[in-house]
């Protein structure tokens, strides 16, 4: 498969008094031309950030502090800030979180659309309703051409992540990056929004790169998945071989916790990770998540691990899976 988008690593830091503080360390990940990607991690670990450092939205103070982002083959860190709009309009397009906050409540949901297509293409207003409607159409939006008169309000939740989608799709991207799509939509309509996604990637040939905390959302659609923890990629491998054998302690643990995933204990409870996600100004010495392994070893609190292979797709930064003695023999 042909890799259209390969982050190298990369690392973004925001400024706490007069130091700086990495939230993003070092993450390398691809997604290939068509692929449907996961990138999932417990909130605080650095997927959002890792995102909008792609799209080179980082909010200021922070930086983009190191590492390239190549979109075939070309490194976005290295263009001006027109040329990136270009790019981050015609070639990648976003789904936030939250539609409410990221639609304008007061214009009409055709205005949005349509606005969104002249942007990007040379059309008469006329031709851009009808690209409007195509879209809405594309994304099951039903009687299209008469939600183009409705305010995002008069919409359901459902409805203002599709018309999100839509306008995502009107620069006709090739890659579009969806941070946690489903969030505060009922079980239905995550399935059906997750269903849109797959069938656009399929229709379409989009890359999608999913943000998700949800190892369930991950099972349904992805074809692979990244997992961070506190700004790292902790593991990476094919859905199917994650969930058969995950590699990484910190994965086992969110495979165990997750609802439909997880094993019950003797009363009925799923299990839990203990402790929490570090703040990033205070992480702990050597790996991050060692505070709260149960697997955690003498070498794990005074160096933070490589990323081991386990085989050509399947990758773990745990000392399981290589230890510094070994590692000095290899070199």
């Amino acid at each position: 498969m042909e890799t259209l988008l390969a982050v190298d690593s990369l690392s973004v830091s925001f400024p706490v008094g007069d130091h700086w503080v990495p939230v993003v360390r070092g993450v390398s990940l691809d997604v290939g031309a068509g692929e449907f990607v996961g990138l999932v991690g417990e909130s605080g670990s650095g997927k959002s950030m890792t995102a909008y450092a792609i799209l080179r939205l980082v909010p200021d103070p922070g930086r983009i502090t190191g590492g390239r982002i190549l979109l075939d083959g070309e490194d976005l860190l290295g263009l001006s800030d027109a040329r990136m709009r270009s790019v981050r309009g015609a070639r990648i397009g976003m789904i936030f979180q939250e539609p409410m906050t990221a639609l304008n409540p007061v214009f009409t949901v055709g205005f949005q659309i349509t606005e969104a297509v002249r942007v990007h293409h040379r059309v008469s207003k006329r031709e851009a309703e009808l690209e409007a409607v195509r879209l809405l159409d594309l994304v099951a939006i039903p009687a299209a051409r008469q939600r183009l008169e409705d305010y995002p309000h008069q919409l359901s939740g459902g409805q203002r992540q599709r018309v999100m989608i839509a306008i995502a799709l009107a620069s006709k991207p090739d890659l579009l990056i969806a941070d946690e799509p489903t969030t505060a939509l009922d079980v239905t309509i995550q399935a059906q929004i997750l269903e849109l996604l797959e069938r656009l990637r399929r229709e379409l040939g989009l890359a999608v790169l999913l943000i998700t905390h949800d190892l369930a959302v991950v099972a349904e659609t992805c074809a692979r998945v990244v997992v961070m923890y506190a700004g790292q990629v902790v593991e990476e491998a094919p859905v199917e071989t994650l969930f058969a054998a995950p590699a990484h302690p910190y994965t086992r643990g969110l495979l165990t916790a997750a609802p439909g995933l997880g094993r019950p204990g003797a009363r009925g409870e799923l299990a839990t990770i203990p402790g929490q996600v570090p703040e990033m100004a205070r992480l702990p010495t050597g790996c991050a998540f060692h505070p709260r392994c149960s697997e955690v070893m003498d070498e794990c609190a005074r160096e933070n691990p490589d990323v081991y292979p386990l085989s050509s797709e399947h990758r773990a930064r745990c000392f399981l899976h290589g230890t510094p003695a070994s590692r000095s023999e290899a070199s």
